[in-house]
């Protein structure tokens, strides 16, 4: 008996209705190498997965791409998730991709180290280019969850410390869809609003990853390098080390630390100004007791030196007759009046020769 023969259409059409009513096609999960890879401009992609002996066609639609958290590359192996579609134009069939998982390394390990490798190879976190944190700064902005424990513990560390400082709350989501977006743009906010603020922290409490995820994403690290206002980065524990840490001028162990790092302890100040004060008092009367036995010593010179002292040891001022005071032979003549003058007394005098001085003799 012969078989009616069908059109080209009617057999992709049937080969489709079967293929995509086959419930283990129509959820599958498929391991492979992504070769072929292609970016269109309408947001999709579309590549190929392979294995030793054989590949297929896969399509991930912009709408599932944009919450990729790192970027397909051309040999990495992956575990995609979808369905069998028919393309019955075209007589193919391809792998629509519903989920995409890195294999081996997770997901998020692997977004990190991409982000990491490709924002320092950027030159984002040079030291270079680190901002120095000001000693005594007038205001403080938080960019943090306005209703978590991290917020409170801060602000009383803060206010413990140091009641002088300003300090400027600004909340966000932490975590989530849109957390990373609202952090970059608090951020930011601060910069353009409060252009006066001396420190900005951003950060969170503990938690696992995903929970943590945000102050991982690329737009929370330009915002943090972008920004003229030093930022310290204070996400979750000692052991969580995140992207924001890396784009950080200065990175904080935990919310607490930064809380003690941004401002000085005002008591242990006053406490210090005070010792400097009494060292300052000392080294002051150290020196005014030295100038005054500078002086004395000064003083004892100069009695040393004074005429009545002079006469004292035994020796004698003269004057000639008009009364004023000589110093040399040359001023006398034979026969001329003088008067010694000695410390008890005066003794009028003629000159009955004039001599040289006498070298030697006493």
């Amino acid at each position: 008996m012969a078989i009616k023969p069908v059109t080209v259409t009617q057999l992709n059409g049937y080969i489709k209705r079967v293929l995509q009513s086959d419930p283990l096609l129509s959820s599958v999960s498929v391991i492979g190498e992504v070769s072929n890879l292609k970016f269109h401009e309408s947001g999709h992609v579309y590549f190929s997965m392979k294995d030793g002996a054989s590949k297929i066609n896969c399509f991930l639609p912009a709408d599932r791409v944009k919450d990729l958290r790192y970027e397909l590359a051309d040999g990495m192996e992956v575990t995609a998730a979808g369905f069998i579609y028919i393309y019955e134009k075209g007589g193919t069939y391809s792998l629509n991709v519903r989920d995409i998982e890195i294999s081996g390394q997770g997901d998020l390990a692997t977004a990190f180290d991409q982000l990491k490798k490709k924002l320092q190879n950027e030159g984002i976190f040079d030291r270079a280019a680190k901002k120095p944190l000001p000693d005594f700064p007038k205001k403080i902005a938080i960019v943090t969850s306005g209703t978590g424990a991290a917020l409170e513990d801060m602000l009383k560390i803060i206010r413990s410390r140091n009641n002088i400082v300003d300090i400027l709350v600004y909340p966000v989501l932490v975590q989530g869809p849109g957390a990373a977006k609202e952090i970059a743009r608090g951020i930011n906010d601060i910069n353009d609003k409060f252009p006066e603020t001396d420190i900005i922290i951003t950060g969170r409490g503990g938690g696992s990853i995903e929970e943590l995820w945000a102050f991982n994403e690329e737009i929370v690290a330009r915002s943090i390098f972008g920004s003229v206002i030093p930022v310290i980065s204070a996400v979750g524990h000692e052991t969580d080390v995140t992207i924001s840490d890396f784009a950080a001028d200065v990175r904080a162990e935990t919310p607490t630390a930064a809380a003690h790092m941004a401002v000085p302890d005002v008591s242990e100040l006053k406490k210090h100004i005070m010792s400097l004060k009494s060292e300052l008092s000392r080294s002051i009367d150290r020196y005014l007791e030295n100038k005054a036995r500078m002086l004395e010593i000064q003083k004892v010179k100069l009695d040393s030196l004074s005429p009545a002292n002079i006469m004292a040891m035994g020796y004698g001022a003269v004057l000639d007759k008009n009364g004023y005071f000589k110093s040399t032979v040359a001023a006398f003549s034979p026969g001329d009046q003088l008067t010694v003058v000695f410390a008890d007394g005066e003794a009028d005098c003629s000159v009955k020769e004039i001599r040289g001085k006498r070298y030697g003799n006493r």
